[in-house]
């Protein structure tokens, strides 16, 4: 069910000097996201910013009684609406419309799940590792960014007993380079029958990568797409995707409806 709340804001916890998570009392929209959803937030009222702004659900959080209390977002002070949300006070309240769009497809202990995720793209995946785990499921985290300092949450994954890569562009953690290559080789290395699942969230650039190399191995891939949204409920038309048709040539979808999550070999990434 689709709400339109004003939060509270429970928590802000600065991650560096330009990305926090931020902590929201929406115990209606915790107890119905899933993993790879998204909600559209609005930072103040008024018209500056005249614009929500789409954020994939970070975490969920639940009281002893186990009942949801609420979610959180991870956020990255980029402009106008992000700043706010970024110096945003304990106690005061931002509008959230949510959940919406399509969530991934969790696999269950027979395959292996590998998490593809490139910066901010780290935030739907925390939910979904959480899912995964709690069905036994085997979970790589294959994690890049620019530098070491923008790689957060790792002991988060680590406890939940996910194993993580890393990758920096600059080689202050992990593996020198972007996070496909270390991808690659691990599919080209798996044992002959070994199902594996891939998610990947992050930059366009990465997720074409990513839903290439694995075509190149035969692996199924879903990619949640990073798209400017302007109403994230089908209005506006601004975060269409072409797609493959099922007959040849392209036909156009709204990531907001039929996505964020959608099939990486069906999205025409050229």
């Amino acid at each position: 069910m689709i709400v339109d709340v004003a939060a509270e804001v429970i928590a802000n916890t600065p991650l560096s000097t330009d990305y926090n998570v931020l902590a929201l009392a929406a115990p209606d929209i915790a107890a119905t996201a899933a993993a790879g959803q998204f909600v559209m937030v609005k930072a103040r009222p008024g018209f500056d910013p005249l614009l929500r702004r789409p954020f994939s659900v970070f975490e969920r959080f639940h009281d002893q009684a186990g009942r949801p209390t609420g979610f959180s977002i991870l956020n990255k002070r980029i402009g106008p609406s992000t700043a706010l949300l970024f110096e945003a006070h304990l106690g005061s309240r931002v509008s959230v419309l949510g959940p919406l769009g399509q969530p991934f497809t969790p696999v269950d202990a027979s395959t292996e799940a590998w998490l593809v995720a490139g910066g901010v793209g780290l935030a739907p995946f925390a939910v979904l590792a959480e899912q995964l785990r709690a069905r036994d499921v085997s979970v790589t985290l294959f994690y890049g960014a620019r530098r070491a300092t923008e790689l957060f949450y790792l002991e988060f994954f680590t406890k939940l007993g996910v194993r993580v890569v890393l990758t920096t562009e600059d080689g202050s953690l992990g593996e020198r380079g972007r996070i496909v290559a270390p991808l690659d080789r691990a599919l080209a290395a798996r044992l002959p029958g070994r199902r594996t699942m891939i998610y990947a969230c992050g930059p366009e650039g990465m997720l074409a990568a990513t839903a290439q190399v694995a075509m190149k191995h035969r692996t199924p891939c879903e990619v949640s797409v990073e798209r400017i949204m302007g109403c994230g409920m089908g209005g506006c038309y601004s975060c269409v995707v072409p797609m493959r048709a099922e007959h040849g040539g392209t036909h156009f979808v709204r990531s907001c409806l039929a996505g964020p999550v959608l099939a990486g070999d069906q999205v025409v990434w050229d």
